[in-house]
């Protein structure tokens, strides 16, 4: 299975949902960066089930164990590995799945591939692997601010459930602000109305899908690499490997197709003796690099594939037949998925500092206001 991520940076996750354990080991970190536990747990508690009433209950309280790979609170230089036990996995309300195929879900693909699969709560296709991500990513935020960009920012905030849109301006918008709610919008006028139409979809046995959008401030001109490895197909391979996504754009995006290059181009211009765009079109990126200016981008999320109500399905031996879900799960996953977005982000950048450093020497990481 490619269960690795980076080439630098090399990050590659372990475990299944309802196994002993979830987790990462990360290797390339550069030695001497100050690490702990709790310098992971932070995100992993942003991440983690059962953080409130309209996310999954599942009690699990996601404590991280640093393995190897650090000595005296700093990273030593070998690989890191980061373990996260189960301790609250209910396998029993999974037993139907061994003989059926959840709709919309990874069994018969899986079994398609494989001829075998783990069937208790998804298994590795669990959104439970994303622990191993965040993990990392944690790791990955310690290196860009001791070695590259103290001042940079990674913010991702809820920007749509289903036909409810926030109104967020993502050169405005505070971590504060998105942590303030549960969420997880930068809009106080969308959390309500977001909120009612979550327990609506969970009153109803169903699910909801949406919008992560996120935004990256303080990265500067020239991260990233043309053709294959262009920055934005980077981010996007990294987003797109997220459990329930379906959707990447940046920038302009889809919309930029409604425009004409007249309206579409991003003029430069000078401040001082830095370049800059007046709009932001491109995302902050060019040509697969970055220009200097925030990174902006969105992931589209799919509704919760299993959902509490009757679905027509086949069965392991090729019967027609019918199978309604059970166990723990999440009526929206986008609240729990921010941290997962700004985690894959994180990676995506520390990966290309890195990369950066080793192709064309120190660069300029200074960014002013």
């Amino acid at each position: 299975m490619s269960s690795t991520f980076g080439q630098l940076f090399r990050v590659h996750t372990f475990g299944e949902s309802h196994g002993g354990g979830v987790g990462a080991v990360i290797d390339g970190c550069p030695p001497r960066i100050p690490l702990t536990a709790d310098d992971i747990q932070v995100d992993l508690d942003r991440r983690r089930p059962g953080q409130s009433e309209i996310v999954t209950p599942r009690d699990e309280k996601d404590q991280a164990e640093i393995l190897s790979g650090t000595f005296e609170g700093e990273t030593i230089g070998t690989p890191i590995a980061v373990l996260v036990r189960n301790k609250d996995a209910r396998s029993e309300a999974y037993s139907e799945m061994a003989e059926k195929y959840r709709p919309s879900h990874a069994d018969y693909t899986y079994d398609a591939k494989y001829g075998i699969r783990n069937w208790q709560g998804g298994g590795r296709a669990s959104a439970r692997e994303t622990i191993g991500r965040v993990a990392a990513a944690a790791i990955a935020k310690k290196v860009l601010a001791a070695q590259f960009a103290p001042d940079l920012e990674i913010i991702a905030w809820v920007k749509s459930i289903r036909d409810l849109e926030a109104k967020v301006d993502p050169d405005a918008v505070t971590f504060d602000q998105v942590e303030g709610n549960i969420v997880r919008t930068g809009d106080p006028d969308a959390v309500a109305p977001m909120v009612e139409l979550i327990k609506e979809m969970r009153a109803d046995g169903n699910s909801v899908g949406g919008v992560v959008e996120c935004v990256v401030r303080g990265v500067p001109a020239g991260l990233g690499a043309p053709v294959f490895d262009k920055l934005e197909a980077e981010l996007a391979k990294g987003m797109l490997s997220l459990p329930a996504t379906k959707g990447f754009e940046i920038g302009s995006g889809f919309g930029g197709t409604l425009l004409t290059g007249r309206e579409h181009n991003d003029p430069f211009f000078m401040e001082g003796d830095r370049v800059r765009t007046r709009t932001n079109r491109s995302g902050g990126i060019q040509g697969g690099i970055s220009n200097g200016e925030n990174i902006v981008f969105r992931v589209a999320f799919k509704p919760t594939a299993t959902i509490m109500t009757s679905q027509e399905t086949v069965s392991t031996e090729g019967e027609d037949t019918e199978l309604k879900g059970r166990g723990r799960h999440d009526p929206c996953v986008l609240p729990r998925a921010v941290p997962m977005v700004e985690a894959m982000a994180a990676l995506i950048l520390c990966d290309h500092a890195l990369r950066q450093r080793a192709q064309c020497g120190e660069m300029n990481w200074a960014i002013e206001d």
